[in-house]
């Protein structure tokens, strides 16, 4: 018997520190304090989170930006761990990924909007329109609703009750002017904007053709108090985490909302 005392005593001590290391494992899934990996799309959301990591670095928090160039990748990347957090997408989008895919993520605060306007080579107002032109929209579910709704506001046509911010061309109650509707990639319609009469352009690609919406688009969605903000999103075990709220405060400062209306002259408005 005395053979397997030792054993025994090694082994108890090994399920000891097993227990213990495993009851400190509770809080092993929060964000570090120290160093982040934040995904962005290229473009304002990129530029606004640069000058967040500006204001990190200060408290010693470093923050690594990953670009992506589609809408899709980020959600992926953070739900399957290799990002710590995103910014750059709106509710809908997000909800809709969600949904679709069963993402375990989820929105934490506002960043920025980045309205919608309507652009057009060919004519200076939306009542210049004729019968039987086209308008270019874009062809995702979050966007179209918003392109749609922007032309009911105008006058354009009439979306069916209770469809303007889930609707798409099939939900369009009355078109007086008989309207085509081309539905297209949102990163490709300025490339088009010379093949139709006008076309509806989220704010990130217009301003990627050297378009502004105070200056160049010929009617647009509200820059203040607008309904599309795009939220910072991380998994949902992270929504609590401290250095979550630490970036809030970096966000939403004084700082970052100067930065954005200097920079962006309306084209990216703050949502806070």
């Amino acid at each position: 018997m005395k053979h397997h005392v030792k054993p025994v005593f090694i082994g108890l001590i090994l399920i000891l520190i097993f227990a213990l290391s495993a009851c400190g494992s509770s809080t092993s899934g929060s964000l570090s304090t120290k160093e982040l990996t934040i995904g962005v799309t290229g473009g304002p959301h990129e530029q606004i989170m640069e000058q967040v990591a500006k204001l990190a670095k200060k408290d010693r928090l470093t923050i690594h930006l990953k670009v992506f160039n589609d809408y899709n990748q980020p959600n992926t990347a953070l739900d399957g761990g290799d990002l710590d957090a995103s910014s750059y997408e709106t509710l809908p989008f997000l909800k809709a990924q969600i949904k679709d895919r069963g993402y375990k993520i989820t929105d934490v605060f506002k960043t920025v909007a980045l309205p919608m306007g309507i652009y057009s080579n060919k004519i200076k107002h939306l009542k210049d329109l004729k019968k039987g032109d086209k308008i270019a929209i874009p062809n995702d579910p979050s966007s179209q609703p918003r392109s749609l709704t922007l032309l009911e506001k105008a006058g354009v046509i009439k979306m069916k009750p209770g469809t303007q911010t889930t609707g798409s061309t099939r939900d369009v109650a009355s078109n007086p002017k008989k309207i085509q509707f081309v539905a297209m990639d949102p990163a490709q319609i300025t490339s088009h904007l010379d093949e139709v009469t006008a076309a509806a352009i989220n704010s990130n690609f217009a301003m990627g053709a050297g378009l502004t919406i105070l200056d160049d688009s010929i009617d647009h969605e509200s820059l203040t108090h607008n309904r599309y903000p795009n939220y910072f999103v991380v998994r949902n075990e992270n929504k609590n985490d401290e250095v979550v709220k630490q970036i809030k405060k970096y966000y939403h400062s004084d700082e970052i909302k100067a930065y954005i209306k200097k920079t962006f002259k309306g084209s990216v408005v703050p949502s806070w």
